[in-house]
């Protein structure tokens, strides 16, 4: 007798125009649609796409035959940044603080998302990527820009400064930084990154930094790989 599949975990944050799916266990694997069930069909459609991703990293993932394997367990009120277009919500898996497996873990995960970005990146390479409906879209060049700010911008919520150089080509501040987040990450794990800010706000959890950058970078690297075919 065959044995039944495994339930995979995910997330829903719910705003007004755009709904995230997210897989818990699995940063990075997260996909948005109209509403409930087209977030999960996305989810579900970039599963084989996320498995080729830790292909290579031992973290034993499998996409799911079907989307009747998601086990929606915590919905999240959205909010503009969910309409806009980026997930904006900390499932409760995320609190509780990272043991020395759970880093591990991460750092693999991260540098399978980078490995997939740069490959993304360097296949498209001295290729003019494919305009939006109205002709929009950035170029290679400035996709890794963008993610480098974005980048610049998840440390600060983790309170944490990146050094950024003058004049360092994109390939030696993208290494630079993502050594930064490492660095970041591991001093969230020891407990020695703070929970508020100065003025009271409160930083994200090492949980929830891993979630946002994995989904951004790898969210770019798909649409890189996406408008280059």
């Amino acid at each position: 007798m065959e044995l039944a599949e495994q339930p995979t975990k995910v997330y829903l944050e719910i705003g007004q125009q755009r709904t995230f799916a997210g897989a818990l266990d699995w940063p990075g694997w997260c996909r948005s649609g109209r509403d409930e069930g087209a977030a999960l069909q996305a989810l579900y459609a970039y599963g084989p796409r996320y498995a080729q991703v830790l292909r290579a990293a031992g973290l034993g993932f499998q996409a799911p035959a079907t989307v009747a394997a998601f086990a929606v367990v915590e919905r999240l009120a959205g909010t503009t940044t969910t309409d806009f277009g980026a997930p904006d919500g900390a499932p409760a898996c995320d609190t509780p603080a990272l043991t020395a497996a759970d880093l591990q873990r991460c750092e693999v995960l991260l540098q399978a998302c980078w490995h997939a970005f740069d490959a993304a990146a360097a296949a498209a390479a001295g290729r003019e990527l494919r305009k939006g409906p109205r002709g929009g879209g950035r170029d290679v060049a400035a996709i890794v820009q963008h993610v480098l700010g974005a980048d610049g911008g998840y440390l600060a919520r983790l309170a944490w400064k990146r050094e950024a150089p003058a004049g360092a080509d994109a390939s030696a501040e993208l290494q630079r930084t993502r050594q930064a987040i490492l660095q970041a990450l591991a001093a969230a794990a020891r407990g020695v990154v703070p929970e508020r800010g100065p003025r009271g706000g409160r930083y994200w959890t090492a949980r929830y930094f891993v979630r946002r950058v994995a989904w951004h970078v790898l969210d770019h690297a798909w649409e890189i790989e996406d408008r280059s075919a």
